[in-house]
Formats: structure tokens, sequence, C-alpha cells
């Protein structure tokens, strides 16, 4: 009686497995494929990413859009305390950013350091994320967990466009 458990243990593994990978190559098709077929929206790796984490961390604007439409958690947070508009503020993804944004995430979502987008985006110098967070209302004067700004930690790590954009 366990071998055709086994098997469907197996095959729902697979379908798991081949969800991310979709999510990380922007396949928005095969995603949308792969949630009728039963994937859980929420489904979380070993490190705590999500599909929706995966599709804007490597950038892919219209994998994002889906994946929020179809029920996914856009403030959810890996384990280790990043949400997935942090990793768009990071690596400079507007396209991302806004599709997370228009999708329900919080302007100012923090992780356990207190560090919001913003800060985040500032860290990297990536101007334009900036620019689209204070246009839907990033909150400048927050202070992360060490008491710092946005703009304190641009001057900090030496981030001049994101310094002059937050002064």
């Amino acid at each position: 009686m366990n071998a055709p458990i086994d098997a469907l243990e197996a095959r729902a593994v697979a379908l798991v497995r081949e969800a991310f990978a979709a999510a990380r190559a922007g396949d928005a098709e095969r995603l949308d494929a792969l949630l009728a077929a039963g994937v859980p929206v929420g489904v979380a790796n070993e490190r705590g990413d999500t599909l929706l984490m995966l599709a804007a961390y490597y950038g892919h604007p219209d994998a994002v859009a889906r994946l929020l439409a179809r029920g996914a958690e856009p403030d959810r947070a890996n384990d280790r305390g990043q949400v997935p508009l942090a990793g768009a503020a990071f690596k400079g993804l507007c396209a991302v950013a806004e599709a997370l944004l228009d999708g329900g995430a919080s302007v100012d979502g923090a992780g356990p350091d207190g560090r919001t987008p913003l800060m985040i985006s500032a860290m990297f110098d990536q101007a334009e994320v900036i620019e689209l967070l204070l246009a839907r209302g990033a909150d400048r004067e927050r202070r992360d967990v060490g008491g710092l700004r946005a703009v304190d930690l641009a001057r900090m790590v030496g981030a001049p466009r994101a310094a002059g954009l937050l002064a």
C-alpha cells in the first residue's frame, strides 16, 4: 500500500521543484499551470523562500503579479526575516518593486533589524527604487534597531545618489 503513496509523494515533490524553477526563471505560464495542478501558492523551500520571493529576487515582475493575483502573501518573510520587496530594493528591481506594491506589499515592511526597503535601497544606492518607494509613501525618517535612518545608512556606506535623494 505504501508504493502508490510514495509515487504520489514523489510526483508532488517533483511538481514543487518545478514550480521553484519556474519562479526563478520567471516562467509565469508554467507557474499558472503548476498552481492550477495543485502546487500551493505559499509553498516555501528549506530557507523559507516562497515562489513569490524567488520570482521577485530574480527580477520577474509578470510572475510576481500573477503569484500575487493567485493569493501569494506580499509581505511573507523568509527564515532570515527578508521580504520580497526588500530583495527587489537590494537589487534595484524597480518593476518588481512596483508589482509588489501594486499587489499589497507594505512600503515600510521591515525585517528583524528594522531595516525597511527604503533603507536597503539606500545602502545599495538604488536611486530609481528610492524614488518609487518615496512616491508610494515610504517613511524617510523611520529608524532601524540601531537608530539609523535611510539617509544615515546611505552616508555610512558611501552611497552618494541615495544620500542626495534622501537628504
